[in-house]
């Protein structure tokens, strides 16, 4: 039954129709033990609410008690996230969380224990957008912490792959706030030839784009998730990274790609 559930979610994750697509497999790297649920139609501006702890990699980082910026769960000890989020060891790792002004939820409120920004990461072009923080103590794993899958290099994602960002990013551009629930959006990736028809030159190796197609990150996604589906397990492709300074739906996301930055991410966690 499981595998025709998979077979099912694929099929839809390629056409990305309207219709619901649910999903239950055991708990695991990139294998919710809550299901994901995608419309197909899932917008992070204009939002769609994520269902509660379907996203378990997810989490937000906090400083004086507010979210500014998402984080993806790699293991009980490492989180990753963006450069340009310019996270502290005196913010902290919130995991387990849906609904940011509750207090009724099963959190994990993290200490950092060290913060390692790529050293290539440059503010002008935003290249190598990429943080890794390692806690001071280890979330513990359960039904809505868990962590998500790292691709392996040579693992491709090819363009009109539709794969799934998430986070409290504004869900209008023109928001004062960003929203208390977790939102979730089904988008396309672009190849970086079809990305540099939007961006020209800003785009580079170490970046992959997705959207154009009515929905897009915003303020506050920063450092979280752009997941796909591969082999069965959501894998971590991208890192929100930069886009349209007005959140526009008809522009594609930049994102942080994984896959190049995989050498760097090996190195740190291996020596630390």
């Amino acid at each position: 039954m499981a595998f025709l559930q998979l077979f099912s979610c694929l099929a839809f994750m390629a056409a990305a129709s309207g219709d619901t697509c649910i999903f239950s497999m055991p708990l695991g790297c990139g294998i919710p033990a809550i299901e994901p649920a995608l419309s197909g139609l899932a917008r992070i501006v204009n939002g769609e609410d994520a269902v509660p702890g379907s996203w378990p990699w997810q989490v937000s980082l906090q400083r004086s008690g507010s979210h500014f910026c998402g984080g993806s769960l790699l293991s009980e000890n490492w989180v990753v996230t963006a450069a340009h989020c310019g996270v502290r060891t005196s913010d902290k790792v919130v995991a387990g969380e849906f609904n940011l002004n509750s207090d009724e939820e099963d959190i994990q409120v993290l200490q950092i224990d060290k913060v390692f920004k790529n050293s290539k990461y440059n503010t002008v072009t935003v290249s190598n957008d990429i943080t890794l923080l390692k806690l001071a103590t280890p979330a513990r794993i359960q039904e809505n912490v868990s962590p998500v899958c790292l691709p392996t290099a040579s693992e491709d994602f090819p363009s009109g792959t539709t794969c799934v960002t998430t986070g409290w990013g504004k869900t209008r551009y023109t928001a004062l706030t960003v929203p208390d629930k977790l939102q979730q959006a089904a988008l396309p990736l672009l190849s970086n030839a079809e990305c540099k028809q939007y961006w020209g030159s800003k785009i580079k190796d170490t970046m992959i784009c997705a959207g154009a197609s009515g929905v897009s990150s915003c303020k506050g996604d920063s450092g979280g998730p752009l997941v796909c589906l591969n082999r069965g397990a959501w894998t971590l492709v991208g890192v929100v990274s930069w886009g349209s300074g007005v959140c526009s739906t008809t522009t594609p996301a930049v994102y942080t790609r994984v896959t190049e930055l995989l050498p760097w991410i090996d190195e740190i966690l291996t020596n630390n």
